[in-house]
């Protein structure tokens, strides 16, 4: 079985990566995106990284224009945005697919280790109720679903996009990843 460390990724200025570069770290993987309502988590992301960076966490943003197509830009577009509008300097990725017929590797291999995401519920919800057509489960449901690795390379938990990064359920989680 391939581990989720093997995966073939390109940083979003295209280099060849994988997570087995951050082997040992704790890893937040959130897909993200520039024009979506929960945007602003980007700020929140930042923080947490550089508040627990130093104590072994990485947060990996993959930009995915999976939802209603919120992330239409180049990947050097992207990059600008997150430095510019959010002063962004954890590391970004090159553009994927999180949902539909072409998912990327990573997020198939993350949803089959976590099919359940902990606050999952008011957000499908609400977009039900704006009647936009939602990815089913155990599918990634929509931007800034956030994936918590642990320093083993398992994936520990799983956060529904509207829970932000200073949601004590991801904080909690994130310092018993670290403390592991």
């Amino acid at each position: 079985m391939t581990s989720l460390y093997d995966i073939p990724l390109t940083t979003i200025d295209g280099q060849p990566a994988k997570l087995g570069d951050y082997r040992g770290k704790v890893l937040l993987v959130v897909n993200v995106a520039s024009k979506c309502g929960l945007t602003p988590q980007y700020a929140g992301l930042e923080a947490l990284y550089r508040d627990k960076h130093a104590a072994g966490l990485e947060v990996l943003g993959f930009p995915a224009n999976n939802f209603k197509e919120q992330e239409p830009g180049s990947d050097a577009e992207i990059a600008s945005f997150c430095s510019t509008e959010y002063d962004v300097t954890f590391p970004l990725f090159s553009k994927i697919s999180v949902a539909g017929n072409s998912v990327h590797p990573l997020y198939q291999a993350l949803v089959n280790a976590q099919p359940v995401a902990i606050g999952e519920g008011p957000l499908r919800e609400k977009l039900k109720g704006l009647d936009i057509k939602v990815n089913p489960a155990p599918g990634v449901l929509w931007n800034f679903e956030k994936f918590l690795i642990g320093r083993d390379g398992r994936v520990v938990a799983r956060f529904s996009p509207d829970v932000a990064a200073d949601d004590a359920r991801l904080r909690e989680a994130v310092d018993a990843a670290l403390a592991a």
